[in-house]
């Protein structure tokens, strides 16, 4: 019996797309609007992402502009941005917003760089909690008759080929982001 591994690629490839977005939220000091997709703003009473109250635009390289639908939620959307502890700095004018991003020093490339590799540890290990669950499963069939010895082996081995695709893959994503943060 063939092991049937769709379901554990559709788990890894959401870890991957994990990594992925976790990366495209941090500040590499360069005007990017996903580094504002985790911030909420209170808009009459409840709490609503940034981008269901506004439009967020790229000014120039190192600035967005961020023209509020409503412009009394000028002061909200200040207050959500500079509490979000992302080291982005907060004009306000008549039309809306704009959110410098300041000029990264070396320390904070460093430091970047540190939360990356913590960011890429975390989707390794959902990868390996991944691989355990399937790991399981198959010693399970196997014990309940449902797969040969050999079955097993061979899914043993489909799978750890799975996983050092995926670590390569999530490898890659840590690389490319490392280029862009230490320039």
């Amino acid at each position: 019996m063939q092991y049937n591994f769709s379901n554990f690629k559709s788990e890894i490839k959401k870890v991957e797309e994990f990594l992925s977005k976790e990366y495209s939220q941090l500040n590499i000091g360069r005007a990017s609007p996903m580094v504002l997709d985790g911030i909420n703003v209170e808009s009459y009473g409840s709490f609503v992402p940034l981008k269901n109250v506004a439009s967020v635009s790229i000014e120039d390289p190192k600035t967005l502009r961020i023209a509020p639908w409503d412009k009394t939620q000028i002061k909200g959307i200040e207050k959500a941005i500079v509490g979000s502890n992302l080291g982005l700095s907060v004009a306000t004018d008549d039309q809306g917003i704009r959110v410098i991003f300041p000029q990264l020093t070396t320390e904070t490339r460093q430091t970047l760089v540190r939360v990356l590799k913590e960011k890429l540890e975390e989707s390794r290990i959902s990868v390996r909690r991944e691989r355990e669950a399937v790991m399981e499963d198959i010693e399970a069939k196997e014990k309940e008759g449902k797969m040969t010895e050999d079955d097993r082996f061979r899914a043993k081995e489909e799978l750890q080929k799975i996983i050092n695709e995926t670590n390569n893959n999530l490898e890659a994503i840590f690389e490319k982001k490392e280029h862009e943060v230490m320039g």
